[in-house]
């Protein structure tokens, strides 16, 4: 059997077609479902209230007595509100701690004080149904600096805020919407483990056949077509060169006319 370059096309476009078929129609399910999903319920924003403005501290703890405090020297100290009150934020050698930007005390985000931050930061009016405590990466959780308190919140989209377990700030805000929108972004991206990647060797795999199945696909076009299916372009064009033919060689002086070869 001999194979021309053109059966070659046409047999290896049959089958790239029908082995990407059902990853075209996932690109384009999950890439729809991505559009048309509101991109402010998605980010969770609508779900995080602004922070409370508080008074200003009455008495700030002096440098000398918060390095005392901190007991280890300090590489970065930042005053900041927490819910409520002002505390300072120091960073150590050790790591990370809130103190009480009056007294000095340290301040432990627990289960509680994350229950407390979640509730003040949350819109909605629905109480916590459960507090959880994430030290390794989940879906939810991928971007964010780990640890953190999950608290989840009994409204209808399921929302769940997510509170740092060293700061005490809200990080993010994730529910249903945003959940069904990584669902599509997994089958998207085809990432279907962290949902992170987009190069991955699987999607620059089936993303070469797809530009293959289109290339292989405009050539087959080309070729399949006939004069009669594009009559109606080309017989008006003829047309107008048969026209402007005749029109030149009505011009043409008499002995010009006598010059031409005769047939």
């Amino acid at each position: 059997m001999t194979w021309s370059p053109m059966y070659l096309i046409r047999w290896l476009h049959k089958w790239f077609g029908l082995v990407l078929g059902l990853q075209f129609l996932l690109w384009a399910l999950s890439g729809a479902v991505m559009a048309l999903l509101d991109h402010h319920k998605v980010s969770g924003e609508h779900a995080l209230a602004p922070p409370a403005e508080i008074p200003a501290a009455a008495s700030l703890l002096p440098l000398a007595r918060v390095t005392d405090a901190a007991g280890q020297p300090i590489t970065k100290l930042r005053l900041k509100p927490l819910y409520d009150s002002w505390v300072y934020e120091v960073t150590t050698p050790g790591g990370v701690k809130i103190l009480n930007a009056s007294t000095g005390e340290p301040i432990a985000i627990d289960a509680g004080k994350a229950r407390e931050l979640a509730v003040a930061g949350f819109t909605g009016y629905e109480p916590p149904k459960s507090v959880t405590y994430v030290a390794k990466p989940t879906l939810e959780t991928r971007d964010l600096s780990l640890p953190v308190w999950r608290v989840e919140f009994a409204d209808k989209e399921r929302h769940a805020l997510l509170v740092s377990a060293t700061t005490g700030e809200v990080l993010a805000a994730k529910n249903d919407t945003w959940r069904l929108w990584d669902i599509a972004w997994m089958l998207h991206i085809m990432d279907y483990d962290d949902r992170q990647s987009f190069n991955h060797p699987l999607i620059v795999t089936l993303g070469t056949g797809a530009a293959w199945l289109a290339l292989s696909g405009l050539i087959l076009l080309f070729r399949s077509f006939r004069r009669s299916d594009v009559a109606w372009i080309l017989d008006p064009l003829e047309r107008i060169a048969e026209r402007r033919r005749a029109k030149r060689t009505a011009s043409l002086p008499a002995a010009a006319k006598d010059s031409r070869p005769q047939a």
